[in-house]
């Protein structure tokens, strides 16, 4: 089939969002058929850690990561509408964020090599044909979430950010040989960027 899997990744407050509708457009107008979805999904998994991200909950980061890896099968295997009953459709999936989220806002908090490990049922399952990551700056990010939000959530510190874009950065370089990862500067403005993301997309379609 020539549909795709695609991750966007980032920091909170990178663009994603933006650039994930852009990307989607843009397949729509090639003939895709698109599904959009993210994590946490809207499962009570994912609903248990919203709660915990917006402080009406409580949970070790432990918890926390573990409760992802359960989402994130949820969201692989689902019967109702999981990626991959939606792949075997003919759907291209784009999601927001998926397992190197994990590595870099867990594994700022816990050792990388356990979050890895723990997430590797669905790397096996299904890794993406891209991992798209927009780069930006903590305090860009910060400021845009300041700007943005009525309520800033667990992970949102200037301090986590910069935990969590080191923690990227380095399971990029310790899964490059088995990842297609593209990394864009989201620090420019967001027609850039998205011209940078579909010119990699397009080129990826084109030859799989």
């Amino acid at each position: 089939m020539n549909n795709l899997f695609i991750a966007f990744e980032g920091i909170d407050g990178c663009g994603k969002s933006t650039q994930l509708k852009l990307l989607s457009d843009n397949l729509v107008k090639q003939g895709h058929k698109v599904y959009l979805t993210c994590e946490p999904t809207s499962s009570p998994i994912g609903s248990l850690i919203r709660d915990i991200f917006n402080h009406r909950a409580e949970a070790d980061h432990r918890t926390i990561a573990a409760l992802f890896v359960a989402d994130r099968l949820h969201h692989l295997l689902n019967s109702t509408d999981g990626i991959i009953k939606k792949m075997k459709e003919g759907y291209t999936v784009i999601t927001d964020r998926y397992y190197f989220s994990s590595y870099a806002y867990h594994g700022a908090h816990m050792p990388l090599a356990w979050v890895i490990e723990a997430n590797s049922i669905s790397a096996g399952l299904l890794s993406p044909d891209i991992n798209i990551y927009i780069d930006v700056l903590p305090e860009i990010s910060m400021a845009r979430l300041i700007q943005g939000r009525d309520s800033i959530e667990l992970y949102e510190t200037t301090e986590n950010l910069r935990k969590a874009r080191d923690k990227y950065f380095e399971a990029f370089e310790l899964l490059k040989s088995q990842e297609n990862i593209f990394i864009t500067d989201g620090n420019r403005p967001s027609e850039l960027v998205a011209i940078d993301i579909w010119n990699e997309v397009s080129n990826l379609k084109f030859n799989k």
